[in-house]
């Protein structure tokens, strides 16, 4: 592929994809995962599932046509954990756990999960959100003494045994400032203090990365440690290697001096790599996603990088969070001046639209006529479902089926788009694009995405529709409904899900039960429930949600214009997986969702049970939404359906409803400018679906695992009564901030972190509530988990509550005294 004016290039990328899914088309990961947890000896078996996992991946893409398959290696958990143990950075505290047995897994892998998990006796890093998107990892725990050293074994050995499968393997590494940038430090130090030294850990890597890849390294290669393979051959051209970036689509900070020095020290850095890697006999790609690749172009051009990878999806200003743009009215990286590769990120890799591969492929030749041009997809395919093939929930839906796309569609698009550009398309390509236009005037023309019935509500919305009295006089009529003790205790929502309630969903799903049957054996669980919380001694109790599989899928399954999948799994976190359902069209609520549950739960006890929803930012942004309107017409869509439902609960006696938001943070734009307009309507949504509460109905929402000091005036303009936290796995560095705002709503920071597989020491959780006391007044403080139970075994959960419960009981006797 070569441009008129410029430079051809030696073996191009012509058509990848930005990084791919680990966790298998069923799962196969997850179970490999979870059993080895609970069984070491099984570790073999783990490393070979793994092994497989990727060879068959790489193999499926190089047999689609893709010249350039992007490869983490194995991954056992998350790519950013991968590369603390790559750097030799895991924290301090897990360097005793010992190293595994050779049995196929890497030495460190048991200090990996110790810090991913958590022991009986060591707590979890922090997990957070990964930029907008409902994808965790763990963050890094550094220090200024922090020394990068590099433990590659695993990686090299995964990488050459890719390369000798004849695959066409490109290692994927997250790039220096992108680590760091999202690394914390545990003595105040700025991690990026040590952006120097994580380039020169990555530049002793490239060449023993090259020796792998068979791309060998010229005799000016720069010197190695003592224990790299020094051996050296021919450079071979086109072997490449990929920095993820995607840092650079934010603003990298929102002071300019800092973000200028960050940004030159950042070209310095990538003028280092790119001389060790063509020494190495390697090119670099430097991929970003998520926004806008032009900072990242502007930054590195000239510096060597051979390559850049942009997102051309949702790297488009402002219409993902108010008005739509087509792609050819924009001026597309100005930066790029045809010097460098560019692939071209067309093909959604984060949601599951089928592309417009007309409109795509007008893209693609406009940028081609500026320089050498690939195609791939805007992100990693780690976000989307592995393949619509295998969907059976769409067997008797051809209308739905034919606007998909899931990752294997994907991958054909791209080679598609690919063939069209570079003049070698056959008659299927060309009849690919008639196709995918006959799908996108289906889907524009049907009925189910615009319903007047809908669009006439939601034409109606009023100010006051977002709006309920001041605070003052909600929170004294629900003091006085209510008469809670000081610190009042709850849960989050959900309670263990047991065996017998997944055999039970399983029996109902396969027909060996009636519904009837099924739903007998929820109202046993909830009576478990109530029991078991009032003798722990709980103040506001839940029903435990046993009848849900998920907090977003429950009520997509009972919403019109959504559809709910059997297969159509995505990693959320190491062997978590979820299956977002996919919104596709105007949203309606034909009967009460959860108002049955509600009353079955309340007539078995005294005490207060909460109503249990989730919110419309999060029903957006834990689904695959709807492309062809704004985000927030959307999000007005469902409010209004939860608005109903929370009238149904107030009429059914609930005293305390509980409008989960969790992803309200997860989908903040990454670029300040666009954050207003993002906030205005997913706080005008919340507002809308609580706005029409009693004063004396106390409306609780929750947040859960991502940075919310910079949302903290966000959180009080929701105007929640109660706002749980998530907290402990941070130390309750949230509360500094809601201190200093001068918060005065009611606020439950976790005192327990749910996603570490320990019950909490009694000194733990007291000093979490002594913590919170020092920034929140008595009067507005509850105590509760970090997050709902679900992923928990009774034992651990009651043994925690307990403990919980008597924190809050000791800090009683305190405050009263």
């Amino acid at each position: 592929m070569t441009s008129s004016t410029n430079r051809p290039l030696t073996d191009p990328i012509t058509a990848t994809v930005a990084g791919v899914p680990r966790i298998g088309p069923r799962r196969e990961l997850k179970k490999a995962l979870e059993t080895y947890w609970k069984d070491p000896s099984t570790g073999r078996a783990l490393a070979t599932t793994a092994t497989r996992l990727v060879n068959q991946l790489s193999d499926g893409l190089t047999a689609a046509g893709l010249d350039s398959v992007p490869s983490i290696g194995r991954s056992f958990y998350d790519s950013m954990l991968d590369t603390s143990a790559l750097l030799g950075a895991l924290p301090a505290r897990v360097a005793d756990v010992p190293d595994h047995e050779n049995d196929g897994l890497p030495v460190y892998i048991d200090r990996l999960f110790a810090a991913a998990r958590g022991t009986k006796d060591l707590p979890a890093s922090a997990m957070t959100k990964w930029f907008d998107t409902n994808y965790h990892y763990i963050v890094p725990e550094l220090a200024a003494d922090t020394e990068f050293r590099l433990d590659d074994a695993a990686l090299l050995a995964d990488i050459a045994d890719q390369a000798t499968r004849g695959t066409a393997v490109r290692p994927v590494l997250i790039g220096p400032l992108t680590y760091l940038a999202l690394a914390r430090t545990t003595d105040g130090s700025d991690a990026l203090d040590h952006l120097e030294d994580v380039v020169e850990a990555y530049v002793r890597l490239l060449p023993r990365l090259a020796d792998r890849l068979g791309a060998g390294a010229s005799a000016d290669a720069p010197a190695a440690d003592a224990d790299t393979d020094a051996d050296t051959a021919d450079s071979t051209p086109g072997v490449w290697v990929q920095f993820d970036e995607p840092f650079l689509v934010t603003d990298v900070s929102t002071d300019d001096a800092r973000r200028e020095d960050l940004l030159s020290r950042t070209r310095a850095g990538y003028e280092r790599l790119a001389a060790a890697a063509e020494a190495a006999g390697l090119s670099l790609l430097v991929q970003t996603y998520f926004g806008d690749g032009d900072l990242a172009v502007k930054t590195l051009s000239g510096t060597g990088v051979a390559a850049f990878g942009v997102d051309l999806v949702t790297g488009r200003t402002d219409e993902r969070y108010t008005e739509q743009t087509d792609v050819a009215d924009r001026d597309l990286l100005p930066s790029w001046t045809g010097e460098e590769l560019l692939l071209a990120g067309v093909v959604d890799g984060r949601n599951i639209w089928r592309t417009d591969l007309g409109r795509a492929l007008d893209t693609l030749r406009a940028l081609d006529a500026r320089g050498p041009v690939g195609v791939s997809t805007s992100s990693s395919l780690l976000h989307v479902p592995y393949s619509l093939a295998q969907e059976t929930s769409l067997d008797d839906d051809p209308e739905l089926r034919s606007w998909l796309a899931f990752g294997e569609e994907k991958v054909a698009e791209v080679a598609v788009l690919s063939r069209l550009l570079r003049g070698e398309a056959t008659d299927a390509d060309r009849e690919a694009v008639e196709e995918s236009a006959r799908a996108v005037e289906s889907r524009r023309r049907s009925p189910r995405t615009n319903k007047d019935a809908v669009r006439e509500r939601t034409d109606h919305i009023t100010d006051a529709d977002r709006s309920r009295s001041p605070f003052a006089a909600r929170h004294a009529a629900q003091q006085e409904r209510l008469n809670l003790p000081p610190l009042p205790t709850t849960t989050i929502g959900s309670f263990p899900q047991t065996t017998q309630i997944r055999q039970a969903r399983a029996k109902l799903r396969k027909g060996d039960i009636t519904q009837e049957q099924y739903d007998q054996a929820m109202r046993d669980e909830i009576a478990d429930v109530i029991r078991r919380q009032e003798e722990l001694g709980l103040d506001v109790l839940v029903h435990g949600e046993p009848e849900r599989n998920d907090m977003v899928q429950y009520f997509s399954e009972q919403l019109e214009g959504y559809h709910s999948t059997d297969l159509a799994w995505v990693q959320s976190y190491g062997s978590r997986c979820v299956r977002p359902p996919i919104l596709f069209g105007d949203v309606e609520r034909p009967e009460p969702m959860t108002v049955s549950w509600f009353r079955e739960a309340q007539k078995l006890t005294d005490k207060p049970v909460k109503g249990m929803l989730t919110g419309p930012v999060t029903m957006l942004a834990w689904s695959f939404v709807r492309d062809d309107q704004p985000l927030g017409a959307t999000a007005d869509q469902v409010a209004l359906t939860l608005r109903d439902e929370i009238s149904d609960l107030a009429d059914a006696g609930a005293a305390i409803i509980q409008v989960d938001e969790p992803a309200i943070r997860e989908l903040l734009p990454l670029r300040r400018s666009q954050q207003p307009a993002y906030l205005r309507w997913a706080v005008g949504a919340f507002r809308l679906a609580t706005g029409g509460a009693a004063d004396d109905t106390q409306i609780h929402t929750h947040m859960c695992y991502s940075e919310f000091n910079e949302l903290i005036g966000t959180v009080g303009d929701l105007d929640a009564d109660v706002t749980s936290i998530e907290a402990a796995r941070s130390g309750m560095q949230v509360l500094g901030a809601l201190r200093d705002s001068g918060f005065e709503l009611g606020v439950g920071p976790g005192v327990w972190d749910i996603h570490s597989p320990r019950v909490p020491e009694q000194s733990e959780v007291d000093a979490l509530v002594a913590s919170a006391l020092d920034s929140v007044p008595p009067e507005q403080l509850w105590i509760n988990p970090d997050c709902g139970l679900k992923t928990r075994g009774w034992e651990e959960t009651t043994a925690s509550i307990r403990v919980l419960v008597q924190a809050a009981r000791t800090a009683r006797e305190k405050v009263g005294s």
